[in-house]
């Protein structure tokens, strides 16, 4: 456990954040099929964010198993991660302002419209995949 709790310290967790971004972005991915598949995908973009979990976790993978990886690719799918979490957010954030009484029955539209804060998981699973990629890496 000591060890355990020096490599932290060190910022020495390159390798632990990646694998935790893959399988985020895996878990995630999936919750979002659901949800959106619930909502028949109306929108092409609904389609995004399920596309990016398994690059998420193809990511995640590679950059627990290869430094380079962690360096290039993980950092990459990372921010494409972020970007669409903050785009779904935006568009979250429309739908419910497109529900009968939009903002106005912020309350209601809230409980039933499109999960306002969903999308930022996404966006966090990201930020995970960033900074795994700015860590050092474990002995």
């Amino acid at each position: 456990m000591r060890e355990l709790l020096e490599t932290v310290r060190e910022g020495r967790v390159q390798r632990v954040l990646s694998l935790a971004t893959g399988l985020g972005a895996a878990v995630s991915g999936a919750e979002i099929f659901l949800e959106h598949d619930r909502a028949s995908f109306g929108n092409r973009v609904m389609w995004w964010p399920v596309w990016l979990g398994p690059l998420g976790l193809a990511a995640g993978i590679a950059g627990w198993a290869d430094p380079r990886a962690a360096r290039t690719v993980l950092p990459a799918v990372s921010a494409a991660l972020v970007l669409n979490g903050l785009q779904g957010t935006w568009l979250h954030i429309r739908g419910i302002a497109a529900k009968p009484g939009g903002w106005r029955m912020a309350r209601y539209n809230l409980e039933l419209g499109p999960p306002l804060f969903a999308p930022l998981m996404v966006s966090g699973v990201g930020a995970l995949g960033l900074l795994a990629a700015v860590s050092r890496r474990e002995r």
